[in-house]
């Protein structure tokens, strides 16, 4: 995870963790991308963990996609 900053503030944001409301689960984003493997080949598609950020001066949160490079 990179160092985020706020664009409205400009201070440092803080890492938090995004989550549902149902059994505490971890926020995920589906794509329309094929998985890899055996599980693309049978049509299951790509899902990404997301990094939350939250401005400790203002509030704003920011989500953003574990795109691997």
């Amino acid at each position: 995870m990179n160092e985020q900053r706020c664009p409205d503030c400009g201070v440092t944001m803080e890492v938090t963790k995004a989550v549902t409301t149902v059994d505490h689960e971890e926020l995920k984003l589906k794509t329309d991308d094929k998985r890899e493997g055996l599980l693309g080949s049978l049509g299951m598609n790509r899902t990404l963990g997301v990094d939350a950020y939250l401005c400790p001066e203002c509030g704003l949160v920011r989500l953003y996609a574990d795109i691997e490079e």
